[in-house]
């Protein structure tokens, strides 16, 4: 039995294969960072649009969040990669930030609904404008509320990746299923070494950024309670 178990390490942790899944997995890190950067652009406007008072501005908003976050991502994946002419990678990216950027949107939102009306009030008796009290003042709060939120969803936007692999772009999951496919991969114990190893390596990526959301979440309750 331990030799089953020895054999399909040594299959599995040959420098070709680990080289070829270092090559998704920076596949999927580039896909996720790009997403996450775009969608932070984009979501933070969407969620400020949102907010706004102009009802024309805050429906055209309120219209793209709700139909896009009611769609299944893996649509969007799809329609991307053929209904344009973008490559899987950069397909992969455009789908990803359309999606993601509703929900950061949504997260935007929540935090500048989060102040409380006496700060607007405040700012206001101080001879702020609107636009001066969103800046500096709602904003700055709005930001130390979301953080820990934010970074929840960007662990989602990583894991999210894998979608990417039904359209053939070359991520993490995908080079997985290609080496599972290779015909030195003939054993169960082969195929169950595998997919352990991509486990882990999304848990240690995952693990490390919801931690670093724990503690902005608890940096964010002592703020609260000061």
């Amino acid at each position: 039995m331990f030799e089953k178990w020895a054999d399909a390490f040594s299959v599995v942790f040959t420098p070709k294969i680990l080289l070829f899944l270092g090559q998704g997995l920076l596949n999927t890190l580039y896909i996720a960072a790009v997403s996450i950067a775009l969608s932070l652009v984009f979501g933070t406007v969407l969620g400020l649009m949102r907010h706004a008072r102009e009802k024309l501005v805050s429906t055209v908003a309120a219209l793209y969040i709700e139909i896009v976050r009611n769609i299944p991502l893996t649509l969007f994946i799809i329609s991307m990669r053929f209904l344009t002419k973008l490559p899987p990678l950069e397909s992969g990216i455009a789908a990803m930030t359309v999606f993601t950027s509703a929900i950061v949107a949504e997260i935007v939102r929540g935090g500048l609904n989060s102040i409380g009306k006496g700060q607007w009030e405040a700012a206001s008796s101080q001879g702020f404008s609107r636009l001066q009290t969103m800046w500096h003042v709602i904003i700055p709060q709005a930001i130390r509320r979301i953080r820990s939120p934010l970074i929840s969803q960007f662990v989602t936007t990583i894991k999210d990746t894998s979608f990417c692999a039904i359209v053939g772009t070359y991520e993490l999951s995908f080079t997985s299923k290609i080496v599972a496919a290779h015909r030195s991969i003939v054993t169960a114990e082969d195929i169950l070494v595998l997919y352990l190893l991509v486990a882990f390596i999304y848990y240690l990526i995952n693990r490390a950024f919801s931690g670093l959301a724990r503690r902005e979440r608890g940096n964010a309750m002592k703020g609260v309670v000061r």
